[in-house]
């Protein structure tokens, strides 16, 4: 009988919404466990954060010096390390922070900032370990989660989603709400993944699937002005969930930086 892959999933800083794309597959995870065994899982009960394992799953982005030697132990235990959510894979919404403090920030937040030891700069995953894939998405969706697991299972290297959003509103025959409805729109420069969720509820994508690769953002950021948003709208827009990521973040500053030309 053949071993079961063994997994961990680890958390670091984060709102555990990735984690719980795990929790969510519901039946399907009871079958899933029957071929893997999950080593470390806090959220799910098994607690061995040192285990050596196949494959590790981090949630979280880099924001200590403790989560710096904390990620390095888990690239060393680790054969393969996939990152999963905005904040694994660019830092995520606490990553605004090394983009526009001030050095005001933690005494504007917290009672006794001095307590407080994070590092200068909010750091993604891959800038301090080999990360051997990336799921991205805030949170990631459960399909996503199973069509890599699946490949890994029989022996498959998985395949990146490269296609933007666009894409997937045309196959589900969604009306284009930047060039129909005029509608500010973040969907041809982010990377497909969500099934178009927000369009087919009406509004427009704002970005939470990261960039897609192979894009013009300032072609956007152009189109985006034609709409009548003002630069600061502009830079709103880049620089929300994966305002670390290239190119959303060059293109938000280059707005703001506008928005400061007399």
């Amino acid at each position: 009988m053949n071993t079961p892959i063994s997994v961990a999933i680890h958390k670091f800083t984060s709102c555990d919404g990735c984690q719980l794309a795990f929790l969510n597959l519901g039946e399907q995870l009871l079958a899933l466990v029957q071929r893997i065994h999950i080593a470390h899982f806090a959220e799910m009960g098994p607690i061995n954060p040192h285990a050596k394992v196949d494959i590790s799953f981090v949630e979280g982005s880099i924001s200590t010096a403790e989560e710096i030697e904390r990620i390095q132990t888990i690239r060393d235990n680790s054969r393969l390390l996939i990152t999963i959510g905005a904040c694994a894979t660019s830092g995520g919404l606490q990553a605004l922070r090394n983009l526009y403090d001030d050095g005001g920030w933690l005494s504007s937040v917290y009672a006794s900032p001095q307590h407080i030891q994070s590092l200068a700069l909010v750091k993604p995953v891959a800038d301090l370990v080999r990360v051997d894939f990336e799921l991205w998405g805030c949170p990631i969706d459960r399909a996503q989660l199973l069509y890599v697991i699946n490949d890994l299972l029989l022996g498959v290297t998985p395949r990146e989603r490269r296609d933007n959003l666009c894409v997937t509103c045309k196959g589900e025959q969604q009306v284009c709400h930047l060039v129909a409805h005029g509608q500010p729109c973040l969907g041809p420069v982010t990377r497909a993944g969500c099934g178009a969720l927000c369009p087919r509820f009406g509004r427009g994508c704002y970005g939470c699937y990261g960039p897609a690769p192979s894009i013009n953002s300032t072609a956007l950021a152009n189109r985006l002005q034609g709409l009548g948003l003002v630069p600061e709208q502009i830079a709103r827009l880049f620089h929300g969930i994966h305002n670390n990521a290239e190119p959303f973040r060059q293109t938000g500053l280059t707005a703001r930086q506008q928005d400061k030309t007399p």
